[in-house]
């Protein structure tokens, strides 16, 4: 269904102005419709040869009353006989009644063509349409909600509704099934629903609220004085003790004047959302729990590492020794997974701060002063669960070591490993690739049957625990241009991977695809 936006775009010569008049004013109409206990739709002209059609360019339906239409009606055209009520509301900027039929109805429908105005001009004209048929009398409510729509609506016929300017965020403000109280002009109580005096009584007023001012009542007389003065909405939030937290909004009620605009009463709406702050608490402590179980996990294998360290030394073996100094560096870098999960609200983190220190741990740990190489990272992976992140980090700590054990020689001065990342929207995946400039892969290598350790390792994680795919080949010019490396016309010695070829330089790419939903 096509937005309001680019309805105005495509059919009306409405001004940029106008049209966020226009979605300002749609923006709040679901309180409007539910004032009313009706359908309100929207209409906007669109010029042709035979005049001023009107398009429906926009729908709500009540909460609070039964809907007359089953089906959208945005995109369509105003029939013959809702027609001449809004071209009359629009030519005479009037609010216009009166009488429609619709073919699935046998009785007829009342409609208000309220024309909506914006800096003095009529720009659209919103409608409220209704069956006549009602089963009972209209109650106290019902009566007072109606009275608040018709005030709303001569707001819109005037220019002062929507309110201009900075309002307060409609989005999360309570509804009007939540409570209701209605002000006159001095603040005081006019009626308050059944849903507010059951909040009042929750915060403690048990006193009949009507003709008392809210100052006296002791409740959100801030935000109603506020939104009083500034002429616009105030969203305000109240403790109004340990157990009870309401979320109010205030809404003048204004009437343009000889000389000036006046506020002539106000709504207050308001909920209950006790609970749900309740549960922000509990998640800011189970948050702060999480992160400190993090940062003593991050502690422990530290500890573990600093253990192995020390182990290593009293080795005599040089195999011995370089196993556990893989093992180290396997452990400090599911050590920093933990140690920046320890400062990111959540379980998820920008994978991008755990690839740049392990970048930093490979210089530090791996490459030596007669085999000097560049390690750099591009490009940005997002956000990512740790499920994904800790054992991803492994994966790129294996390929990296591998890419200094095996890639580069003893001769080889401008050794270059860039690791670039991509998050693709369309396949919902993480692309990540890692290339050298070095001494390249055998044309036939295949990763799938490489028995070291290492690529093991590698393996494993990304196909079974990440669900994804990898693919280690030779690289060719084409990437090697794409990755603005050198394109392999240096000799290179060293003792190659295995199934490499010692005498040419042709650089290693690894490709690995894992999808972005493998923490479910």
């Amino acid at each position: 269904m096509p937005t309001l936006v680019e309805l105005t775009d495509q059919h009306t010569s409405l001004s940029s102005d106008q049209v966020d008049h226009l979605v300002a004013l749609v923006s709040e109409w679901g309180m409007l419709a539910d004032f009313s206990f009706a359908d309100l739709l929207l209409y906007v002209p669109v010029a042709s040869d035979g005049g001023i059609n009107w398009l429906t360019a926009s729908q709500v339906r009540a909460a609070t009353g039964q809907t007359l239409y089953q089906s959208d009606l945005v995109g369509e055209y105003a029939d013959d006989t809702d027609r001449p009520f809004i071209a009359a509301a629009a030519q005479t900027g009037k609010i216009q009644q009166g009488e429609i039929t619709l073919p699935y109805l046998a009785d007829p429908v009342n409609m208000s063509a309220i024309p909506v105005v914006c800096d003095g001009k009529v720009i659209a004209v919103l409608t409220r349409e209704v069956s006549k048929v009602t089963g009972r009398r209209l109650g106290q409510l019902e009566r007072t909600y109606l009275s608040i729509f018709d005030d709303f609506a001569t707001m819109i016929s005037s220019g002062l509704f929507p309110f201009a300017g900075r309002v307060a965020d409609s989005s999360v403000a309570p509804r009007v099934g939540d409570g209701v109280i209605v002000l006159d002009g001095s603040a005081r109580v006019r009626y308050a629903s059944p849903n507010a005096v059951s909040a009042l009584h929750r915060v403690g007023i048990r006193a009949n609220a009507v003709g008392q001012s809210l100052a006296e009542l002791g409740f959100a007389h801030d935000a109603a004085r506020a939104s009083f003065e500034r002429r616009e909405p105030v969203v305000e939030e109240l403790d109004q003790d340990h157990d009870v937290t309401l979320l109010v909004r205030s809404i003048p009620i204004l009437k343009r004047g000889a000389r000036a605009v006046n506020v002539i009463g106000g709504v207050v709406l308001m909920r209950d959302v006790s609970e749900l702050r309740r549960r922000d608490r509990l998640i800011l402590t189970k948050d702060a729990t999480i992160k400190e179980i993090h940062h003593r996990v991050k502690n422990n294998l530290q500890t573990i590492s600093s253990l192995l360290r020390l182990q290593g030394r009293r080795l005599s073996s040089d195999e011995a020794k370089a196993a556990v100094a893989d093992s180290v560096r396997r452990i400090r870098t599911i050590a920093l997974v933990h140690e920046t999960l320890s400062r990111e609200p959540g379980e998820d983190l920008a994978f991008i701060e755990i690839v740049r220190p392990l970048i930093q741990l490979t210089q530090e740990s791996l490459q030596s002063s007669d085999r000097p190489m560049r390690f750099e990272v591009r490009g940005d992976a997002g956000r990512l669960p740790a499920t994904i992140a800790t054992p991803l980090s492994v994966v790129i700590l294996e390929l990296l070591q591998n890419v200094v054990d095996h890639a580069f020689g003893d001769s080889r001065r401008d050794g270059v490993v860039r690791v670039f990342l991509q998050r693709d929207s369309e396949d919902d995946a993480l692309h990540i690739r890692v290339i050298d400039n070095g001494v390249g892969v055998n044309p036939e290598f295949d990763i799938a049957q490489a028995t070291g350790l290492g690529l093991s390792i590698v393996r494993t994680l990304v196909t079974t625990e990440l669900g994804g795919t990898i693919v280690m080949r030779q690289a060719t010019a084409q990437d090697l241009s794409d990755a603005a490396l050198e394109d392999g016309s240096h000799a290179a010695g060293g003792q190659p991977a295995d199934g490499t070829s010692v005498n040419t330089v042709v650089g290693t790419v690894v490709d690995l695809r894992i999808p972005t939903d493998a923490a479910n």
